[in-house]
């Protein structure tokens, strides 16, 4: 797979999409450039975008397992019984929708974490 984005230290298209996926936001250790060594991170677009897909998932996955009960018997019985697939289909979402969406939309930055043991 060719390499389409460029590293933030160096410049040159080290990184596949799928490289960028796993390289994380800004708290995470990164991925480290093939041509330089130097760790890259999505930046902060890409750890706002997974502060709030995730607060929203859970806020979906509270909100489902509280009012699935209270729906026997009403126009909306069905998710009582889709409850248990929809909860594990939004921990599925939260999951890897950040990943997709990291490896195409967020630009890539240099780590600032910095790790005790190299």
């Amino acid at each position: 797979m060719n390499s389409l984005y460029n590293c933030p230290h160096c410049g040159k298209k080290s990184f596949t999409p799928w490289k960028k996926a796993f390289a994380g936001q800004l708290n995470s250790p990164g991925k480290v450039c093939i041509e330089c060594g130097q760790k890259c991170v999505n930046g902060k677009g890409a750890t706002l975008f997974n502060a709030i897909f995730s607060a929203i998932c859970f806020a979906l996955m509270v909100a489902v397992y509280l009012k699935a009960p209270d729906f026997w018997g009403t126009e909306y019985e069905w998710i009582a019984f889709w409850e248990v697939p929809i909860v594990i289909g939004l921990i599925l979402l939260k999951i890897f929708m950040p990943k997709l969406v990291n490896a195409f939309f967020f630009k890539l930055e240099p780590a600032i974490r910095i790790d005790a043991v190299k």
